[in-house]
Parts: C-alpha cells; structure tokens; sequence
C-alpha cells in the first residue's frame, strides 16, 4: 500500500461520514436555533425543551433517510473490503 492509496481511503472514509452525519447533525442544528430563539423570547430556560425537540427530529431523519445513510456505509464498506482484497 503506498501513501496515494492511503491517502484516498482516507478522504473516501472522511467523506463517508460526513455524508452519513450531515442529515442529522444539520436538522439538530436548526431545531436547536428555532428553540433558542423561542427560549429567548419567551425567557422559559427548560432543559427538556431543548431535548425532547431534537430527540424527535433525529428519530424522524433517521427513519425517513436511514436506508439512505445505510447504502452509503455499505458501500463504503464494500469498497474498502474490494480494495483490501486486491493488496
């Protein structure tokens, strides 16, 4: 294995999970952002308003997009077994 092909199963790997954690990372974002700006407004500083919202909304992104990010991983996975396989 020389350096260029490490190199490139690294940025396929860091890649990978970017596109996996993107979903859900970006909706807790937005959900946090809306319920800090109505916690601000309201000045009710509840812990639970904060959980429960995003606790929901990643369940959600994980049920609509999860067979998606799953193919991703795989076939990242399949690739790198391929290419382990050719070493």
């Amino acid at each position: 294995m020389d350096s260029d092909l490490a190199l490139r199963l690294l940025t396929d790997m860091l890649l990978s999970a970017a596109k996996v954690s993107a979903p859900i990372l970006l909706t807790t974002l937005v959900i946090g952002l809306l319920i800090s700006i109505v916690q601000v407004v309201t000045q009710v500083q509840e812990m639970t308003l904060t959980f429960v919202p995003k606790l929901i909304v990643v369940i959600i992104v994980c049920l609509a997009l999860g067979g998606w990010m799953l193919s991703v991983a795989m076939e990242m996975s399949r690739r790198m077994f391929e290419i382990a396989g050719s070493l």
